[in-house]
């Protein structure tokens, strides 16, 4: 975790994404990038997956979180606030480390901070809302950065980005690159060839993905 922390307190949005994030405008949200162990797997990230029946975002993985509220005094207010309401998460068991950059997604105007924190007392979680969330599950870190499973998706819009295929999850969008620029941050990374394409299936319900994965040759930190 060290070398993860130092480099995450001077991380800039540039290091995530080449979009910039407006001055100014787009609803502020907040999601939990949460990092735990266990002794059987070691290092993981908490990963939930939307249900197939939403509008937007229908089966796609991602980090708790969502749109801050009023009465939310700040951005780990609202990522530990729906962690609790998307996965039961107790907001006691968990330790914030650092808030990342702001990030700009377009298709949606959400202006996202990734709050990253340590599990330091995990527990069982489950989906709270199953028409919300179908699935809540433990990533191991080995597993992410195994190149056997580095893959890159297209979108039928025609972007491309990278993507984790884990334990019958495709990880794609903004959350992988989320994930992809802190594994190399962390200096967890282990090289992997590119090659491998996944197409996205043409619905509605999956948008165009932004921040942290705009670019088909988008180089990552090191």
């Amino acid at each position: 975790m060290a070398p993860l922390l130092a480099r995450v307190g001077t991380a800039r949005a540039e290091d995530f994404t080449r979009l910039v994030t407006p001055e100014s405008g787009g609803r502020e949200s907040a999601v939990l990038v949460l990092l735990g162990e266990q002794a059987e797997t070691g290092p993981d990230v908490l990963i939930l997956q939307r249900a197939a029946t939403l509008r937007t975002h229908a089966g796609q993985p991602a980090f708790p979180g969502g749109a801050a509220d009023p009465e939310d005094a700040d951005a780990r207010a609202t990522a530990l606030r729906e962690a609790n309401e998307e996965v039961d998460l107790d907001p006691g068991s968990v330790t914030v480390l650092a808030e990342l950059p702001k990030l700009w997604i377009p298709v949606s105007d959400f202006v996202v901070t990734p709050v990253l924190a340590w599990w330091h007392a995990p527990h069982p979680v489950r989906p709270c809302e199953p028409a919300e969330v179908a699935h809540v599950a433990r990533l191991p870190i080995a597993e992410l950065v195994d190149p056997v499973n580095r893959v890159r998706v297209r979108h039928p819009s025609g972007w491309v980005g990278p993507a984790f295929a884990v334990r019958g999850m495709l990880v794609w969008g903004f959350t992988a690159g989320v994930l992809s620029t802190l594994l190399d941050l962390g200096g967890w990374s282990r090289p992997w060839e590119p090659g491998r394409l996944v197409d996205l299936p043409p619905t509605g319900a999956t948008p165009a993905p932004s921040a942290g994965t705009d670019e088909v040759d988008e180089t990552p930190v090191r």
